[in-house]
């Protein structure tokens, strides 16, 4: 089948993207919906909103579209990364670490079921909230809070979601720099 699928690319013009599927990782595809299991768990994504085809085969997951044009091409190459990223969730995970920093007023960081609160930032009586996306974890360790997960976008965006909570306004952001920020991103769950 791949071989019919490198001699349909010589004649019509054809961009492809090829993923591997490493060992312990099983891809299944229903229709445009991709779902990915591996050993940290299981990732479903559904593509239909992209107008490229996605096939499995063999040990390749190939996203390529026949006779496309400028946006098809950047649609294979973004859904190629997007299913890269749930291989590489699904075997080693996400963490990301961020700092909480204070001058003015000591800064507490609670967990509670999906939200994370900002007790006492700059004063405020209070908390600020920030939303935990997805089945992500997060932990405050000291000054310490660390996000993690197998889904990057979830992972990410609640990191971003808790810098977010303590953004300064109407204040000279060279002067108070407190608030919690993003320092390191690791592939692969800490402990």
């Amino acid at each position: 089948m791949l071989e019919a699928l490198e001699q349909l690319c010589e004649v019509i013009k054809v961009e492809k993207k090829e993923v591997r599927i490493p060992e312990g990782v099983r891809v299944n595809l229903n229709g445009k919906v991709v779902e990915v299991i591996g050993p940290l768990g299981k990732i479903v994504r559904d593509f239909s909103n992209n107008p490229v085809s996605i096939e499995v085969l063999g040990d390749n997951v190939v996203v390529y579209a026949v006779k496309p044009k400028k946006r098809e091409k950047s649609h294979v190459g973004t859904v190629a990364a997007h299913i890269r990223n749930m291989i590489r969730g699904v075997t080693k995970g996400f963490t990301y670490k961020l700092k909480i920093v204070y001058a003015h007023f000591p800064i507490s960081v609670k967990v509670s079921g999906d939200k994370v609160f900002i007790e006492n930032f700059m004063g405020e009586r209070t908390p600020r909230t920030a939303r935990i996306v997805g089945n992500t974890k997060v932990t405050v360790k000291g000054d310490d809070v660390i996000v993690q997960g197998i889904n990057l976008e979830d992972v990410s965006q609640t990191a971003a979601n808790i810098e977010q909570a303590t953004k300064i306004k109407e204040r000279d952001p060279r002067r108070f720099l407190d608030g919690i920020y993003i320092y390191e991103k690791v592939e692969g769950l800490v402990s």
